[in-house]
């Protein structure tokens, strides 16, 4: 085979779709490890670079930006269920938020946000006829292309996409086939899959690839618990996504009646899959004080995810080089689902050596970090 991808997560079902859809030879190694974070996520989709972003973040956001829409509908003409819903989205604080309109609407005037769609200053009490469990007092910014996306379903129909294009898929852990020189391929079990090209996108797991090389990957698990609550008998289906300006608060709502709040942040917690008293104390505190509606709504499940942060913020996408024959696609943190599906196209087409046409220093994976995740103990 051509290529190798290890992840099945978000960005790794990406690259596997784009390689398997250019016609090349790819294999899918998956883990399955608990606590992938594309199952878990909050799911809201702002894809678009801020004025503050560093210009290499910048044209890679805006790219994404083109790209997301554009994958979601290929995907539904293909006949796949990505769970991408283009609802609006809204940011809301007590006071309004003309700031925030207007950067959002000069940005929005600008070629490469396109995509964003209108923006409206929206008046105290208008949030609330958009999505009910906004308190009364709030105004804010309502931005028509932002988005909402079930990361299990959009892992799914990646994979199915792939899959009907060719795609082989290995369950089990992988190891680097590592012959002193170069990487040729991984170990899944007692099978070795040769290839000359591996792209790792196992996000917070990445880091044990490329130990076993001596390659300290400046990645590690954020652990995120994530409340999700229903309302019987309301209709969620067309409500926007909100995010809570003054406390960087998200939450979502899905069909047919499910609200997800956002969770925890504990970069300190390791690869702990469990459900804390602690972790349900804060996210069930935090959402009724910032959504008082939701004191009587029902608590379905509480999950788990393991984003892969940075030590930077930036995360890690491009080729190492004291390993030939590898290219790193994570640490996206919280943002793997907007960014997951064109790291993954990024990555595919580096694995073929193509021109991506972006800056990747800024991302480089072998970086110096303040320190690893080997030696931070996380591992």
């Amino acid at each position: 085979m051509d290529v190798i991808v290890v992840g099945g997560g978000i960005v790794g079902v990406s690259a596997a779709f784009h390689l398997a859809r250019k016609g090349v030879s790819t294999a899918l190694v998956d883990a399955s490890h608990t606590g992938q974070a594309t199952g878990a996520g909050t799911g809201v989709v702002f894809p678009w670079p801020l004025p503050w972003d560093a210009p290499p973040v910048w044209d890679f956001k805006a790219r994404a930006a083109e790209h997301y829409p554009r994958l979601m509908a290929e995907l539904a003409e293909d006949g796949q269920a990505p769970g991408y819903e283009v609802v609006g989205g809204m940011s809301v604080d007590r006071e309004g938020d003309d700031a925030g309109y207007d950067l959002m609407s000069t940005l929005a005037e600008r070629p490469e946000f396109a995509t964003m769609g209108r923006v409206e200053r929206l008046a105290p009490g208008e949030p609330r006829v958009r999505f009910p469990l906004v308190p009364e007092p709030y105004g804010g910014v309502y931005i028509e292309g932002m988005a909402r996306l079930n990361g299990r379903s959009a892992r799914a129909a990646l994979f199915n996409a792939a899959e009907e294009r060719g795609l082989r898929y290995y369950k089990g852990d992988a190891r680097l086939v590592w012959n002193g020189h170069r990487v040729t391929g991984v170990h899944v079990g007692a099978e070795e899959l040769e290839a000359p090209v591996v792209v790792v996108a196992a996000g917070a797991w990445s880091a044990r690839l490329l130990a076993v090389a001596g390659v300290e990957l400046p990645v590690f698990p954020v652990r995120g618990q994530m409340t999700h609550f229903a309302l019987p008998g309301t209709d969620t289906r067309a409500w926007p996504v909100v995010r809570f300006g003054e406390r960087g608060y998200f939450v979502s709502a899905f069909g047919p009646d499910r609200v997800v709040t956002g969770g925890t942040v504990e970069p300190d917690a390791g690869f702990d899959r469990r459900v804390t008293a602690s972790g349900l104390l804060h996210n069930l505190a935090t959402a009724v004080e910032v959504l008082p509606g939701l004191s009587e709504a029902t608590v379905v499940e509480t999950r788990v995810g393991f984003r892969p942060g940075t030590h930077d913020g930036q995360q890690l996408l491009g080729t190492v080089d004291r390993l030939p024959g590898v290219v790193v696609a994570t640490g996206l943190g919280s943002e793997g689902l907007t960014f997951g599906p064109y790291q993954g196209l990024v990555a595919a087409r580096l694995a073929l050596g193509e021109d991506v046409g972006l800056d990747l220093a800024l991302f480089r994976p072998d970086r110096p970090g303040k320190e690893s995740a080997l030696s931070a103990g996380k591992m």
